[in-house]
């Protein structure tokens, strides 16, 4: 199979983007140049502004497979992924049974041959994730399982994530943890602020975030671990891990798009779609992390997609479920919120180059002879979401019907 890239703006990190046409052929990037022929046969893609970078990457999706395939499955999340721009997922180990063997790292693997993008298992820290007895981390290292998480369980025991980061450095693994303290935030609806009083809503304290961030740092200091904090929602959090950061602690962070874009306003009309985890704070809590994110001191974004089925979340706002799906949405919702703060080159940057760093995989590099795992979309295209087009089981997001800026037009993977 031949695709030719006519007049794509080239975005592979540097400073400053190229405009080539690119050749590919089964696969593989065959030729760049200026003008080059369509060959017989070969199938051209051409937009007002087609740009390409190395495939993007998410990372804590929650593909619900196995155990809860009425809300999600692998080849459904892989194909929300690719109509999202990405070409690989890391996938959370929330599942039933939950990812906590090599036999459960190889099923994720082996499902996922075929599928349109790369699907990286992501182990648990503890057996069932259930924060008690510390997993088989080397087994499923040897397997696969790109890092460790007990995913949206956050750990709780001080003792088990210590030992998780002093056992994984014998093969430098990664332990992923949620900066959630369940105690202090029990029973909590949102963001805990003027809007959660004057819905007369239990909040979410800054204080449960926080508390976490900080245990989690000094946990790290003394290990001497590897640590990525996911999905960090407060200003105080970015401050906490600016300054580990500048101490020389070997931490990283991510941040969910929807904490980037909107506020805990949205929650005025109890939309359940906006019950998220992390919640939807304040406005400086926003700023700061766009300020974060500016400053390196976030690493990536992420969808944080977390698929639910009608019965979940069509409820009363406290019995509503968390979460709202994101694979489909991140690069609109940046292009269309965010354009100011972040250009393209920022969003390679986030969506593609530091998701790998972290997780020590590849790059995919945009030259002649390299597999071609590439990102192809249109930054200034107008379109609109609609609910037939959606590819995840679950439509559990605020925004069907909203016109975005910035489409997908295809990924290629190199499969």
């Amino acid at each position: 199979m031949q695709i030719l890239l006519k007049n794509a703006h080239i975005f592979d990190g540097a400073s400053k983007s190229q405009t080539k046409d690119i050749l590919l052929r089964n696969g593989h990037i065959e030729a760049i140049g200026d003008q080059i022929s369509a060959p017989a046969g070969a199938e051209v893609w051409e937009s007002n502004k087609l740009c390409v970078s190395p495939g993007w990457m998410d990372v804590g999706v929650y593909a619900c497979d196995p155990g809860y395939e009425h809300r999600e499955d692998l080849s459904t999340a892989a194909a929300a992924a690719a109509a999202g721009g990405f070409t690989a997922m890391a996938c959370f180990p929330n599942t039933d049974p939950a990812l906590h063997t090599k036999s459960e790292i190889l099923y994720v693997k082996n499902k996922a041959v075929g599928l349109p993008v790369y699907c990286y298992p992501i182990g648990a820290i503890s057996q069932s994730c259930e924060g008690k007895d510390l997993a088989e981390l080397f087994d499923m290292h040897a397997a696969g399982a790109v890092a460790f998480s007990d995913g949206k369980r956050a750990v709780q025991d001080a003792g088990l994530l210590l030992r998780a980061l002093q056992y994984a450095q014998a093969f430098k693994g990664l332990i992923i943890n949620a900066p959630h303290h369940k105690t202090i935030a029990a029973g909590g609806q949102m963001h805990e602020g003027v809007m959660s009083t004057s819905l007369g809503l239990k909040g979410l304290p800054a204080l449960a975030e926080e508390l976490m961030v900080q245990r989690d740092l000094s946990l790290l200091e003394y290990s001497e671990g590897r640590l990525h904090i996911h999905l960090i929602s407060t200003a105080r959090s970015v401050a906490l891990i600016r300054g580990a950061k500048k101490a020389g602690l070997p931490v990283t962070c991510s941040v969910a798009v929807a904490n980037l874009c909107f506020t805990d306003e949205k929650l005025a009309d109890f939309d359940s779609n906006w019950k998220v985890v992390p919640p939807l704070r304040s406005v400086s809590d926003t700023a700061a992390l766009l300020e974060g994110l500016a400053d390196g001191t976030i690493d990536f974004i992420c969808s944080n997609h977390t698929p639910w089925h009608e019965e979940a979340k069509n409820l009363e706002f406290t019995y509503a479920e968390f979460g709202m799906i994101g694979l489909e949405t991140v690069f609109a919702l940046c292009r269309t919120y965010l354009s100011k703060s972040l250009t393209v080159n920022d969003l390679v940057e986030k969506m593609s180059l530091a998701p790998r760093r972290v997780l020590n995989l590849p790059v995919p590099k945009i030259a002649q002879g390299e597999r071609a795992e590439l990102s192809v979309f249109d930054p200034d295209f107008e379109w609109v979401l609609k609910a037939k087009n959606i590819h995840s089981k679950s439509h559990n997001t605020p925004f069907i019907g909203q016109t975005f800026k910035g489409k997908i037009l295809g990924v290629i993977s190199g499969k």
